[in-house]
């Protein structure tokens, strides 16, 4: 089912062995027929996404939708009690209006439930995803500890050392001596697990800079994205890693959240449903980016869930792929690694790289030959697959053992590919997320004849800015001031042209910590924040004319 490509990394799943509650499903996937009489509405979006990601659906002009409206709570209450039995939701998806519901006792009666969901009005499908045993909840851990000090570089004119093999095939470093090495930007992490990340020394600038936002274990058991898998530790260092001489990573200065999806133990079909969420959860954030090195095919525990074929790869079939698909309406771009399937009785590329409208990556080497065991493409309905190719095989990476060392697999090709997207996306910001995808896939070097290996070929992101840079407005100095930057407590806050008529303080997840309505418009004022934890927090400020988001690290 899933992909942990990373040759070195095959036999993790010794850690918690393999983990058994019986034959019969106690999981299922209700899809709901509407959302009618849902008290939630897109006139109030803050409701539901975060004050970034309303501020990017303003900024390309992308409506709030019906879509996008939470599952109504009234039809997940009526599922939870219409039998006696303890019951649970553990995943929900609000753009494909489904939940999983997991029932702890229905090892001789699955069924019967199945049947007595389906008698619900709105209720128009329920599908058997998992076999579980004790669920727990889940939640956002939201990193409070900020830095004392930005340890930024000045520019990002790095000594890449071996590293430079990950990048250079699509001349990215040079995107990097350009001055563009993702800040600002905001990428999602979904994977396996990222054992050790928050310990491994050359992680720590990171946490420091106040780059690590948040985690979010989907996989019920630990609730802890640094137990579990290490896989994830060596696809988010391709990344994020800035050692200067030994491993740069294609988007250093970017924000992150990391989260996983799939059990490090068991292989369930509803690890696509907790995917759909986290997807879901990403962009309610405000990702501009998400990246994904897993993938699902046939391989399941349990021989009854695996209902898809390499037919079905069409984009739709499968709920991850479908909630993929609508990414870039909303705003984000979506990565996803093509599967290591070139060698296998599968072949084809794997779900979700099969979405619409994403960049699925293939595998090359340094030298730009593609890896035989990269996923065949096109998809099911014949669109080209892979979108893009990267150097995955022989990529440089930190493991879980903080080695420095290099790993092969499209799971290392797909993050080279979403950090240098970032990269484009901050020079270029006026394209949306389709039009950035577009644009990489025509400046891959087989945009003009795109084959089944490699698709489009390997993008050159460097001559992409190049040829778009002078189209690119001028950026606007802020007239805003908020100092010291990061505070223990104290800020200044200073617009001289304008004045200030309110301040509002949102956390991370665009919960609303505090606000300030001024009755009297001045352009100086100072607020004291000691009473908030420490942490990222954004300050946005309006004025007469304009608003304006400000990040400030509480210490």
């Amino acid at each position: 089912m899933k992909l942990f490509t990373f040759s070195f990394l095959l036999s993790a799943f010794c850690l918690f062995g393999a983990v058994t509650y019986g034959q019969n499903p106690n999981c299922y996937r209700i899809t709901f027929s509407d959302k009618n009489d849902s008290p939630y509405s897109v006139d109030r979006p803050e409701e539901f996404l975060s004050l970034r990601a309303i501020a990017k659906r303003e900024r390309f002009n992308i409506p709030v939708i019906e879509q996008d409206l939470p599952v109504n709570p009234q039809y997940i209450e009526a599922i939870l009690n219409f039998s006696n039995e303890p019951s649970q939701i553990i995943s929900r998806s609000k753009w494909d209006n489904s939940v999983v519901i997991f029932y702890s006792e229905t090892e001789n009666c699955h069924g019967i439930i199945a049947e007595m969901i389906n008698h619900f009005p709105f209720v128009v499908d329920t599908l058997s995803v998992a076999v579980y045993g004790k669920i727990n909840d889940f939640e956002i851990i939201v990193h409070e500890q900020a830095s004392t000090s930005i340890v930024y570089n000045s520019s990002c004119d790095y000594n890449y050392g071996n590293s430079i093999d990950n990048i250079s095939l699509h001349k990215g470093h040079f995107l990097h001596k350009a001055g563009f090495c993702g800040e600002d930007m905001l990428i999602c992490v979904i994977d396996a697990g990222f054992e050790n990340f928050n310990t491994i020394s050359y992680f720590q600038p990171l946490y420091e800079n106040g780059q690590i936002w948040g985690t979010r274990d989907f996989i019920s058991g630990i609730n802890n994205v640094y137990l579990g898998h290490n896989h994830g530790t060596s696809t988010i260092s391709i990344i994020v890693s800035a050692i200067e001489g030994q491993l740069i990573g294609s988007a250093p200065k970017a924000n992150y959240f990391l989260f996983r999806t799939t059990s490090p133990w068991i292989n369930n079909l509803v690890e696509e449903d907790f995917l759909a969420q986290a997807i879901e959860v990403a962009d309610s954030l405000g990702a501009d980016i998400i990246t994904v090195s897993l993938g699902y095919r046939d391989n399941f525990d349990y021989e009854w869930q695996n209902i898809y074929t390499s037919a079905d790869n069409d984009g739709m079939a499968s709920i991850a792929s479908r909630t993929a698909s609508i990414l870039a309406h909303k705003g984000v771009i979506f990565v996803c690694c093509a599967g290591n399937e070139g060698l296998s009785n599968w072949r084809h590329i794997t779900r979700p790289a099969d979405a619409k409208d994403i960049l699925a990556v293939g595998m090359v080497n340094k030298y730009g030959v593609v890896n035989p065991m990269s996923s065949y493409g096109p998809s099911a309905d014949w669109r080209v697959k892979p979108d893009v190719a990267s150097p995955g095989d022989g990529a440089w990476i930190i493991t879980s053992n903080g080695i420095i060392r290099q790993g092969g697999g499209t799971s290392a090709a797909a993050p080279i590919i979403a950090g240098l997207s970032a990269c484009l996306w901050q020079a270029l910001p006026q394209y949306s997320a389709l039009e950035i995808m577009n644009l990489i896939r025509k400046y891959g070097d087989r945009y003009s004849n795109p084959n089944n290996r490699t698709g489009y070929g390997i993008p050159n992101f460097y001559q992409c800015y190049l040829d778009h840079t002078n189209s690119v407005p001028e950026k606007q100095i802020s007239s805003v001031s908020v100092y010291p930057n990061p505070t223990m407590g104290e800020l200044r806050i200073r617009n001289e042209e304008l004045g200030i008529k309110s301040i509002e303080i949102f956390d991370v997840l665009g919960r609303k910590r505090s606000s300030n309505h001024l009755i009297i418009s001045s352009s100086h004022h100072l607020i004291n924040i000691s009473h908030l934890n420490s942490g990222i927090y954004f300050f946005k400020i309006t004025s007469d004319r304009s608003s304006e988001m400000i990040k400030v690290i509480k210490q």
